[in-house]
């Protein structure tokens, strides 16, 4: 007896032991270093030079954006796009909507020389763009008439509150708001999607398979995985679980089905099924109903405070008058835009929730690590923290393959990704 539990604990120690020993032979920094030194000097140097430009960019966009709303306040045209759609009806939804038309379109007409530098020339100077102008003009085209649509439709809310609810209108206002965030996610994936890219159940069993096994080990229920044509637009790679309330499915581009192996498919589906098992959705609109609470309540102080200077100068005639949308969107503008680390924070720390899930759901380390190198093709692999956490919604490529070989590190023996 005691001679059968002293060998016992021998085999059990011994076993433990070794496994110890294997998993110290697996170093996660040299692998780490390994892969971020596949990509050359040339490729390193173009993808920095790519993602530090979209610093600029932002700054750029919202300067041109900030100085167009000037623009419209200082000249009166904005006055005068009210007096129009005023004469052109009588009923008040509708002349909202007559502004709102007016004001999308010709703010977009103004900073349209901007969207085809930085949406189509930009993105072939890179590389990345397959879509010819003609293709390219169509889509902006389309995402015009949404914007006209949603941009409509969501003012004569947002003016109808205001008008009835003159002391309360910022509470109110944020409400809406916040409402069409809501409806906005449970329709984009079947009605505005679409618009842009056909979207087709996925039919290769070598692939589905594996995708509905994850998801179902998962609490996902879906029996459909939908495949869209991305590659008619760029060369990136993506996938998504989008959608809520009865539209949620699990989609993912034709590039990533192209350039990648099955081993990256379920390591960035394992990604993607996390945001949708640890509830980020939710969490995320929570998130951004805090942030329009609080510039909602920013706008409606700032907002009495020039009114009360330069109304007159503008002619704004009060918070319920339409000329005044250049000055709100001014404001929120700005407001959002100081607020980009924080909303940036926020964004990479669900990303960053996510790797870790992709990883235990699909224990595919080394293709999480092989997909992070495709998204460094247009991503800066390695920021300083400062800039990471400044610029970067998502985890850098090279803390996300530190993260990878960490894992494969602590997982080795049940890691099902050794080489």
């Amino acid at each position: 007896m005691c001679l059968a539990l002293i060998a016992t604990f021998a085999l059990t120690g011994s076993g433990q032991e070794t496994g110890g020993s294997t998993a110290t032979q697996f170093d996660a920094q040299a692998a780490t270093k390994a892969y971020l030194d596949r990509p050359t000097a040339r490729e390193k140097a173009q993808s920095d030079a790519y993602f530090e430009g979209g610093y600029w960019l932002q700054l750029w966009q919202f300067l041109i954006g900030a100085a167009v709303s000037v623009l419209l306040l200082q000249t009166r045209l904005s006055a005068r796009m009210r007096d129009l759609a005023c004469r052109l009806v009588r009923f008040k939804p509708l002349q909202t909507c007559a502004y709102a038309l007016q004001y999308i379109v010709l703010t977009s007409v103004i900073v349209f020389p901007l969207s085809v530098y930085s949406d189509f020339l930009r993105e072939h100077q890179y590389g990345l763009a397959t879509q010819n102008f003609g293709g390219w003009m169509g889509d902006w085209l389309k995402a015009l008439l949404v914007g006209v649509i949603i941009g409509s439709v969501m003012m004569v809310a947002l003016f109808g509150v205001v008008r009835r609810l003159s002391r309360t209108w910022h509470i109110w206002g944020a409400i809406v708001v916040l409402v069409f965030f809501v409806v906005l996610v449970v329709l984009s994936p079947v009605f505005i999607a679409p618009l842009f890219n056909k979207y087709t159940a996925l039919d290769k069993p070598e692939v589905v398979d594996p995708i509905l096994r994850l998801a179902r080990a998962n609490g996902i229920h879906t029996d459909k995985i939908y495949q869209f044509d991305a590659s008619r637009q760029s060369k990136r790679v993506s996938a998504n679980v989008s959608g809520f309330l009865g539209t949620m499915r699990i989609s993912l581009n034709d590039n990533l089905l192209n350039r990648c192996s099955l081993s990256e498919i379920k390591a960035v589906m394992g990604h993607e099924m996390g945001h949708y098992v640890l509830n980020h959705v939710y969490k995320g609109l929570l998130f951004a109903g805090v942030i329009i609470v609080v510039g909602f309540a920013f706008l409606h102080w700032s907002l009495q405070f020039l009114l009360g200077r330069f109304g007159a100068r503008w002619g704004i005639g009060g918070v319920g008058d339409l000329a005044i949308v250049p000055l709100a969107a001014l404001l929120l503008s700005g407001f959002m835009f100081l607020l980009t680390p924080i909303t940036n924070s926020f964004t990479r720390m669900q990303e960053a929730e996510a790797d870790i899930f992709g990883l235990n759901a699909s224990r595919e380390p080394d293709g999480f690590a092989e997909a992070a190198l495709k998204l460094g093709e247009y991503r800066k692999m390695q920021p300083g923290p400062i800039e990471e956490w400044i610029f970067y919604d998502h985890p850098s490529g090279a803390t996300r393959i530190r993260t990878a070989m960490q894992w494969k590190a602590e997982n080795l023996t049940t890691s099902s990704s050794v080489r």
